[in-house]
């Protein structure tokens, strides 16, 4: 079966549940978007990851990845290979050198993972046939419209979050969003940090 490439598109707060965050992947070279509904812990660890925060102490997935790289073990790609009932299934390919193993993880987990090993990531054409969105223009347009499908179930640049959660830190300098941001960091505050950066993100793009 041929595997789609995929690209990690963008990351906000779902429109749809309290807590959570869609993830969305995008097929390389095709307009069709893969939007999946994460939790916030994993959302964070994507996050910090992609934006090249250094966070105080490791997290589980900083931690999985300098186990592996401890035993000479490698992440070759992510595979998501089925979505059923609602719920996607993802693959680690592993190697250490001397054989390839297949191992199953939660598609957040699964993502967390291959962003800190630069591995790619795939899935097939009947999951973006049956889940993905034809997109047209603004990739992020349609992020407060969609309903994306839950990984767990019934459950970047980085996306901005909520326009709200930006206006707390709408009054500072950038020198002084600079030294929250370190300070959040320290403290372990990473969802406070997210949106410290989406702030900074947002002034650099303006």
């Amino acid at each position: 079966m041929k595997k789609l490439k995929l690209d990690i598109i963008g990351l906000s707060y779902s429109q749809t549940q309290s807590g959570a965050y869609a993830l969305v992947l995008g097929e390389v070279n095709g307009r069709r978007r893969l939007p999946i509904i994460i939790g916030g812990f994993e959302a964070q660890a994507i996050a910090i990851e992609i934006e090249k925060m250094t966070p105080s102490r490791p997290l589980t997935h900083d931690l999985f990845k300098s186990f592996a790289d401890a035993y000479h073990i490698n992440i070759q790609e992510v595979i998501i290979y089925n979505l059923v009932e609602g719920i996607f299934y993802a693959k680690l390919i592993c190697n250490d050198g001397k054989k390839t193993l297949e191992i199953d993880a939660r598609t957040s987990d699964a993502i967390a993972l291959a962003v800190r090993f630069e591995c790619p990531i795939y899935t097939y054409e009947f999951i973006l046939a049956s889940a993905g969105i034809v997109i047209e223009g603004n990739d992020f347009l349609f992020l407060d419209n969609i309903e994306p499908v839950a990984e767990d179930g019934p459950l970047t640049t980085v996306a901005s979050s909520s326009s709200s959660s930006g206006d707390k830190f709408s009054g500072f300098s950038n020198e002084e969003l600079q030294t929250k941001l370190q300070e959040a960091l320290a403290e372990e505050a990473y969802e406070k940090a997210a949106k410290i950066r989406d702030e900074l993100n947002k002034r650099k793009s303006s």
